[in-house]
């Protein structure tokens, strides 16, 4: 069984020229940076299959490898929450299918504890 994270965000403006960029950047220097080729990472859906409100939205397919998950969530939200500050006025939503995830103003995207180094070794260690 598979688990996916979803993110949209929606506004009644269109992206700017510079909020385009913005956007382009975050996800090339995303894809930069991602550790795994073989795994599904930050993904946006063309413009033309997006609701008319939306400005972005994408999904990620998590890896059933328990070692893998949290590096790739942390990945993947960090990404988000970086669309997120340079999106000012747009309506989020990222779940995890029916889990919402939180929004913190300093953090960012993340589930408690998620960013824990001893989990990580753990779940690393599985």
């Amino acid at each position: 069984m598979s688990v996916s994270l979803y993110y949209c965000a929606s506004r009644a403006t269109p992206l700017t020229d510079a909020e385009t960029a913005s956007v382009e950047r975050i996800v090339a220097g995303h894809m930069a940076s991602f550790p795994y080729e073989d795994q599904e990472s930050l993904y946006l859906y063309d413009s033309e299959d997006s609701r008319p409100d939306e400005v972005v939205a994408g999904s990620t397919k998590l890896p059933l490898d328990p070692g893998r998950v949290l590096p790739v969530l942390d990945q993947v939200l960090g990404s988000v929450s970086e669309l997120r500050r340079a999106l000012p006025g747009a309506e989020w939503h990222v779940h995890m299918d029916d889990l919402d995830v939180p929004w913190d103003e300093t953090d960012g995207y993340a589930f408690p504890g998620m960013r824990d180094p001893d989990l990580a070794a753990e779940l690393g260690g599985l």
